[in-house]
């Protein structure tokens, strides 16, 4: 006799599952109560201070599915940076739900940057049946402000600055339902409850938010120049088709030649005035929108005023839904500046902007939410397929660099000119945004606010405090006034150690070639042209370019003509006035430098491949004034003729220390200047030889150290010409070559390698 058969009871599992990452204030929660769904698992989902956790209840292969799937299918602007699941005891939940969140002291999670509105935003910007039609703030959470509303963390509402806008009904409903695109988007809002837009000119105020945006519209199309308040601050807008417009805004501004950003009504029109490669248009149009650095067309139609004597057009689209609403069929690109004095931040509040902008600016456009820190426009280059990135802020700060390993806790207060810090925890490095030049008060204290911020988001408690070398930078002096445990670090050392962390390169040693204007030597001197074996630890300056003599200092950096004067005279090259840096140069201010240089009075000696690049510029007629930082060789790269394939030579110099000697190059180029070869010419020829420099040097080295990674970084690699031409070099010699993709290979760049090194010799001590 058989006995009773009985079905086998189903196997119950339960399983935690923390996540890490970019996963606050992206619809994470309401995609896990959607998978949860799909899955018919129970249990709940809520935010922490440093992530995401969830507990699901089902059978073991359920459980395995629902994680696989987490992983492949995030949200878009989800980054999975962590998942840790382990098993928990089963509790016999009855539904899946989404609970409250949690905030731990020592925990933290990453922040999302600020967004551009996304598709499906905008197509209810402009739907006439939507409730939020034509409504300046519209965001979900795949969209819309984070990083600039952000005051602490978790991300919730109470923690921004949408903190004092209580939410109507409707926007409560959307709030609260797991199913709905804008649950527990931060910033909701609508026209009932949400943030509301005023326009203000001298003599008329729009107060009827409805009509705000239509009025600033309106006073663009006039010619005026307006203040519109955005995600990050303000911006200086005018029509970049009406030249009065344009030239008013920059005398107001007292900006000579640095170029004004266009912003274009979408990508059509943006090819009207610019060549844009699938890489660029993708980089354009991306979930960041910044500036891109795109050639303009020799048939566009705008003013010369907009960026003179270059050949290139900083162009982004518009990121928020007050940017669209700016433009119509007559109004279809705008210049679009950042609203400041020279070397200031970006203005933020209000009443900042109507005491500080009312000289520079006919009309306003407000609105009152506050921007908790600012944030200016990030602005990139493309090479070869791949970001550059010239200034790294919104859209992208302070998504982190993933480090080559784990490091203590760690402040990095950067340089003096683009300034940026960091603050790292982990094996993350948290790049600030864009701050400005450190050389006034108003950008010190911009850089404390968001620095604390920053130290809260993260959870940072610096062990170490780091800063560059050089004595007489504000931040360096702030750093060592306020913090006993600050160290300071070798500016081109730190340029080295940056690009080494972007490609997570583990401690060893590199060739690192270190290009830029201006950093502070071990010996006192102004260095820029420098060679280095490094590694995160330590450096040995291994070749150099030859010190020649800034005569006035800073004022050279102006007067380049006074740069490629010394030069020649360095060179054994008489000044005779069919060059055209003897030409520029007034006569008694040429006997002055004579003096200056015969006598070394005055001077101070310098190996910068910048200044190198500056005065090479005005040797060839292209530039003998600098009225922004870099514009000779920016206008010198712009003329190049990319046909040439002949460079002249430097003279390489056997010593302890291997010296790169300028001068048998300068003779060259003076001898092609009196034979009246073209500036086009001149310029291959440099950028050329420069390249070679770098092979050359890769090669001696190579043998003589056994080093083949070769790392590339400086103001001088922002250049695309130069870069181009020796990455292509070094790779058919069969180097791995390093670059930057993440960071700016100028200033901006600094703080992260900075932290690099001060972090590892404390691991190391």
């Amino acid at each position: 006799m058989f006995g009773t058969m009985t079905k086998p009871e189903k196997k119950t599992a339960r399983r935690r599952i923390e996540i890490g990452g970019v996963v606050q204030g992206v619809g994470f929660r309401p995609f896990v109560y959607a998978c949860a769904n799909r899955f018919a698992v129970t249990g709940f989902v809520g935010n922490e201070s440093k992530g995401v956790f969830i507990e699901i209840e089902g059978a073991p292969e359920t459980l395995d599915e629902f994680t696989a799937f987490l992983k492949e299918n995030v949200p878009p602007l989800a980054h999975i940076s962590s998942i840790d699941a382990r098993a928990v005891a089963p509790v016999g939940d009855a539904d899946f739900r989404i609970i409250e969140s949690e905030s731990h002291a020592a925990d933290f999670t990453l922040v999302s940057p600020d967004i551009s509105i996304c598709a499906d935003c905008l197509g209810e910007l402009f739907d006439p049946e939507d409730r939020r039609h034509l409504y300046p703030f519209i965001n979900c959470t795949n969209c819309g402000p984070r990083f600039t509303i952000t005051k602490t963390v978790p991300y919730d509402r109470p923690n921004t600055t949408m903190a004092d806008f209580a939410m109507c009904p409707a926007c409560r409903t959307e709030y609260e339902n797991p199913l709905d695109r804008r649950f527990h988007a931060q910033p909701i809002a609508c026209w009932d409850c949400g943030v509301r837009a005023w326009f203000e000119s001298e003599n008329f105020i729009e107060d009827d938010p409805r009509r705000a945006v239509a009025a600033a519209r309106e006073a663009l199309k006039d010619g005026r120049i307006a203040a519109v308040k955005g995600i990050g601050g303000f911006h200086l807008s005018c029509d970049a088709r009406n030249r009065n417009a344009v030239e008013t805004l920059r005398q107001r501004k007292g900006r000579i030649d640095k170029p004004f950003a266009l912003m274009c009504r979408d990508l059509e029109t943006a090819r009207r005035f610019v060549l844009v490669d699938a890489a660029e248009e993708k980089i354009l149009t991306s979930k960041e929108r910044p500036i891109v650095l795109l050639k303009k067309k020799t048939d566009h139609a705008l003013s010369g005023s907009i960026a003179p004597n270059n050949e290139y057009l900083g162009v982004m689209l518009p990121y928020s839904p007050l940017h669209f609403l700016l433009f119509d069929d007559a109004l279809d690109v705008l210049v679009m500046t950042s609203a400041n004095f020279t070397d200031e931040p970006i203005v933020r509040d209000n009443d900042e902007a109507r005491e500080k902008l009312a000289v520079l600016a006919d009309a306003f456009l407000f609105h009152d939410r506050e921007i908790f820190v600012q944030c200016d426009d990030s602005v990139v280059r493309i090479n070869d397929d791949a970001e550059l990135p010239v200034r790294r802020s919104r859209g992208f700060a302070p998504f982190p660099v993933e480090l080559p390993f784990a490091v203590p806790q760690v402040l990095a207060v950067g340089g003096e000119l683009k300034a940026t810090f960091c603050v790292t925890r982990e094996n993350f490095a948290f790049m600030s945004q864009h701050i400005g030049d450190m050389e006034n008060l108003e950008t010190l204290r911009a850089f404390e606010k968001a620095s604390e911020q920053m130290k809260r988001l993260f959870r940072v408690a610096p062990e170490r405090v780091v800063g560059d070398l050089h004595p007489n930078y504000l931040s360096s002096i702030w750093a060592k006034k306020n913090f006993p445990n600050f160290t300071a670090v070798q500016h081109h050392h730190a340029h080295i150690a940056a690009v080494m962390a972007e490609n997570k390169l583990p401690d060893e040693k590199v060739l690192g070639f270190a290009f830029d204007g201006t950093g502070f030597g071990t010996d006192g001197k102004i260095w820029g042209g420098e060679v280095l074996a490094a590694d995160y630890r330590d450096f040995a300056r291994v070749a150099q370019l030859r010190y020649f003599p800034l005569a006035g200092g800073d004022v050279a950096v102006k007067k380049i003509y006074r740069v490629a004067l010394a030069l020649l005279a360095e060179a054994g090259v008489e000044w005779t006035p069919e060059l055209p840096c003897v030409a520029a140069c007034p006569e008694t201010e040429r006997r002055i430098l004579r003096k200056q240089l015969e006598n070394n009075l005055n001077t101070v000696a310098t190996s910068s491949f910048g200044r190198l690049f500056d005065a090479v510029a005005a040797i060839s007629g292209v530039r003998q004034q600098a009225t922004y930082e870099a514009q000779a060789a920016i206008e010198f790269e712009a003329v190049l003729d990319e046909n040439v394939k002949a460079a002249y030579e430097f003279e390489l110099i056997e010593g302890e220390t291997v010296l790169i000697d300028h001068r048998p190059l300068v003779r060259q180029i003076v001898e092609d200047v009196r034979r009246g070869v073209e500036k086009a010419v001149v310029s291959a020829k440099f950028h050329n030889a420069a390249a070679h420099l770098i092979r050359a040097l890769s090669r001696r080295f190579r043998a003589r150290l056994d080093l083949d990674k070769i790392a590339l970084s400086g103001g001088c690699f922002q250049n695309t010409a130069l870069l181009k031409r020796a990455v292509k070099l070094l790779k058919a010699d069969g180097f791995e070559v390093f670059t930057h993709r993440l960071v700016p290979p100028n200033d901006g760049g600094l703080a992260l390698g900075q932290a690099m090194i001060a972090a590892v010799r404390s691991m190391q001590n």
